[in-house]
């Protein structure tokens, strides 16, 4: 039933489901008082409640998207997609040395995984969705062309290093919340949350392979996606700690670059079971 709904919404050209998930997101945004309350808190800590209207529209899209992103044929898709400073990747390609691509759920980050494997075998980490109904229907739109899929879990983890050692790339999520002993507490816009320390790790096992940034800005209009590539400027010298602050600075540049399309809504500063909290001293930072 949930894959013949989204096949049946796969076809709407991206414009119509852009504007039908600009009122989803007006209709969740009036109807969940939780939804609405962590969205305003979060946008007014980092700065960007100007920018409260926009973003509630661009969640909505988010969800509407999906159909399109996930079932349309890969012509369809291609039409939708543009990019700019891809000459970084491709230069990285070329020497063999293995990438870890670092995606925020800034835009449509579903999109850039299946851009860059066009090109190249490409393994990202994956976490199940919850709902199991959603399960068949996201691995198998994910797990397509060359694109691989390793799990949330330690084995996941060796399967992403394995790839990267062979000199092909890897994708993560950075700014998803990890579990008990997968991360430290770092600042993210002010306030200390709990940062998965994978990235730093896994640039290092890769020989320190380069680091690049990317997301999908949603285009106005529903007239597609413009994916950016940006070289990771800062340093992963230091403990897990300084590491971690380092790829969350890097995150939060790139959510000044286009903060009404982040997902605001996500309980980024929540602290997982077993995991003791921050201390006072970096509440009081």
């Amino acid at each position: 039933m949930l894959l013949r709904t989204f096949r049946f919404f796969s076809v709407f050209p991206l414009p119509v489901l852009h504007a039908l998930g600009a009122m989803l997101g007006w209709i969740v945004y009036l109807l969940s008082p939780s939804y609405r309350r962590r969205m305003r808190e979060n946008m007014a800590r980092a700065g960007f409640s100007s920018h409260l209207p926009r973003a509630v529209a661009e969640a909505g899209k988010a969800i509407a998207e999906l159909p399109f992103i996930w079932l349309a044929s890969d012509a369809r898709i291609a039409k939708r997609v543009f990019i700019k400073d891809y000459s970084l990747v491709e230069r990285h390609l070329a020497a063999g040395r293995g990438i870890v691509f670092l995606t925020p759920h800034l835009g449509c980050f579903e999109i850039t995984a299946q851009r860059v494997s066009h090109d190249t075998e490409l393994m990202v980490m994956y976490r199940p969705p919850k709902q199991e109904a959603m399960r068949p229907l996201v691995e198998v739109a994910r797990a397509r062309g060359q694109l691989r899929l390793a799990p949330a879990n330690l084995s996941g983890v060796r399967m992403l290093a394995k790839f990267l050692k062979s000199g092909k790339p890897v994708g993560i999520l950075p700014d998803q919340v990890p579990g008990e002993g997968e991360g430290v507490w770092a600042d993210f816009f002010g306030r200390p949350a709990y940062t998965m320390t994978l990235p730093a790790k896994m640039a290092k096992l890769g020989g320190d392979a380069p680091v690049v940034l990317t997301y999908a800005e949603r285009l106005p209009h529903g007239r597609g996606f413009l994916i950016h590539f940006v070289p990771f400027t800062g340093s992963l010298d230091g403990d897990n700690a300084q590491q971690a602050r380092a790829i969350n600075a890097a995150m939060e540049d790139l959510i000044a670059d286009c903060p009404a399309q982040y997902y605001w809504s996500y309980n980024r500063y929540k602290v997982p079971p077993g995991v003791p909290g921050p201390s006072a001293a970096q509440e009081a930072a």
